[in-house]
């Protein structure tokens, strides 16, 4: 069974066993964590979610990206150019459960993303 969750702003569809690259969530290697905003599992769809189904996963790391390489060059004569690098900080997971019911009876913690409001209060 497949679902679709949305972590991050972006929506991925996956199933038991997927390994996933999604925007830096505050957990730690080793954890398990829990998606609640499933808009889709298996012909179930949402309006928008699905009410008490789930995604569960484990973290295996926590890792960067590929860095990407900003070059900016600005009005001739004037030889002003910068260049600029980043990489963006990724959470590697391991999809462990899709559960179409049963969400809030798990009892593992729901993935928060590191630089949310939610995981300032916590």
């Amino acid at each position: 069974m497949f679902a679709v969750l949305k972590t991050g702003g972006k929506q991925y569809k996956v199933q038991a066993g997927d390994v996933l690259r999604v925007e830096k969530l505050n957990a730690a290697a080793g954890e398990k964590v829990q998606f609640n905003e499933i808009l889709m599992v298996g012909a179930t769809l949402g309006a928008p979610l699905v009410d008490g189904a789930c995604v569960q996963a484990e973290v295996i790391d926590q890792i960067k990206a590929d860095k990407v390489i900003t070059y900016v060059k600005r009005r001739r004569k004037h030889s002003s150019q910068r260049t600029r690098g980043h990489r963006q900080q990724l959470t590697l997971l391991r999809v462990t459960d899709v559960l179409e019911k049963g969400a809030d009876k798990t009892g593992v913690k729901t993935a928060v993303g590191a630089r949310t409001k939610e995981a300032a209060e916590a």
